[in-house]
């Protein structure tokens, strides 16, 4: 890779690992599972998120506050509001929380709450964010961009790396074709080539790639199959209710179905999936609905 001296992997041993917390690393034999809503839409459905994903080997949960929309007239997220709902839930069911920052001034809010910073597809190339991001001092997600290839994906981490984060996980999400029968094309392809190149981290978000969830199971196993490091997916408690991107979502049974379902896969890779720790089967203020 051109001027990638950071992230170009120096022997077939290079990996980094990322900590999110005491129990949950990215990069290491363990699959790391990502699990949550589009967009956190109140205190009462990120309770029921963590409650019902607690049944599962799920390290770590997933919530827009800050959402980048295509059009102005759509919902922009709750900002800081939602970023102090994260936290109260991270605190109380002992899971990292993923959340997007779009500008500079996102930073400091989201350092505060948050455990990693996610940076969304539209600003992989976004330079001064990226430098930003590189001393924050917190663990970074970076998505491929819409139409990136595999060396601005990689030189994009490497403005990250260069300016002082060493705790960077790349995240393939599907890059746009002429096809649009699914959202994106999921490039398995690239999660090959990048844990060949680099030494960070990658794993997949089968969501946002094909855009369609009864797709979304069998792209999480073939991804680990072929090697990645970890799956980012969406649920929700009401998949059609769901603010945004609504047709992706998996309910949360069948994403607790799907974690299960990965146990072979990974084992068949030399991989493992996380147990469910004990505190997780305490059920907290919200119950999970009845049939």
């Amino acid at each position: 890779m051109l001027d990638a001296k950071l992230t170009t992997k120096s022997s077939l041993e290079h990996q980094t690992t990322v900590k999110l917390s005491e129990h949950a690393t990215i990069g290491g034999k363990e699959i790391i599972i990502i699990g949550g809503p589009c967009t956190v839409e109140s205190a009462q459905q990120m309770e029921e998120v963590a409650t019902r994903l607690g049944l599962a080997p799920i390290q770590a949960l997933r919530g827009g506050v800050y959402k980048p929309r295509t059009s102005p007239y759509s919902f922009q997220g709750l900002g800081v509001e939602g970023l102090k709902i994260l936290a109260d839930v991270s605190q109380r069911h002992h899971l990292p929380i993923v959340t997007e920052v779009m500008s500079i001034a996102q930073i400091a809010p989201v350092v505060t709450y948050a455990d990693m910073l996610q940076i969304g597809s539209r600003n992989m190339q976004n330079f001064e964010l990226l430098k930003a991001v590189g001393q924050a001092g917190k663990p970074v997600l970076l998505k491929r961009g819409l139409s990136a290839t595999i060396e601005e994906f990689v030189m994009a981490a490497e403005y990250i790396l260069s300016h002082g984060n060493p705790d960077v996980v790349l995240c393939e999400r599907g890059i746009r074709s002429f096809d649009n029968y699914t959202r994106n094309v999921l490039d398995l392809g690239a999660v090959v080539a990048l844990k060949q190149l680099t030494h960070l981290p990658i794993i997949v978000d089968p969501s946002h790639a094909v855009g369609k969830r009864e797709l979304v199971a069998p792209l999480a196993k073939a991804a680990i199959a072929c090697g990645a490091d970890g799956l980012i997916i969406e649920c929700h408690p009401e998949p059609e209710k769901s603010v945004s991107d609504a047709r992706q979502a998996l309910s949360l049974e069948d994403m607790i179905e799907l974690v299960y379902s990965l146990r072979s896969v990974a084992a068949a890779v030399g991989r493992s999936l996380a147990e469910v720790r004990p505190h997780f089967s305490v059920v907290p203020k919200v119950v999970a609905k009845s049939a």
